[in-house]
């Protein structure tokens, strides 16, 4: 229906090796950094992994039409995944490009009566990282 109406619907599957799965689930659970990445959802999805696959291929086998086609993306390497499923994206997708404008930037505005509030009357988030750091040209810390 959705197909039918004019709707571009390009599908993703990101296909894991078993393999990379287990050192993924593995690496959740050992590095507290990554431990909200693994839920009770997750942990359960291991007792039912058959279960989804049947079902993942049945949602294939009815829903992989010619107008709207599940590709499947290796995603081993989460890095080349991505760049890949965005390279097949952008090929799949007519556009025109879009003509590069110049851009001016005008004066910055100036006004002499205007005054800033004191930095100390500002909250500040606490910089845990990065300190002194500064952007190339940033002033607004040095006033």
């Amino acid at each position: 229906m959705l197909v039918r109406s004019g709707t571009i619907l390009i599908k993703y599957w990101f296909a894991i090796s078993a393999e990379e799965q287990e050192w993924r689930f593995r690496a959740r659970i050992s590095d507290p950094s990554k431990r909200w990445k693994i839920g009770p959802v997750d942990v359960a999805s291991r007792a039912k992994w058959v279960d989804y696959s049947r079902a993942k291929d049945a949602m294939f086998t009815y829903t992989d039409i010619d107008g709207a086609p599940w590709y499947v993306v290796k995603a081993d390497v989460k890095r080349h995944a991505r760049l890949n499923c965005i390279h097949h994206l952008l090929q799949s997708i007519q556009y025109e490009d879009v003509p590069e404008l110049p851009v001016e930037l005008p004066d910055l505005q100036q006004d002499p009566n205007y005054q800033r509030p004191a930095l100390d009357s500002m909250n500040w988030v606490p910089e845990v990282y990065g300190g002194e750091a500064k952007t190339q040209g940033s002033s607004e810390l040095s006033e």
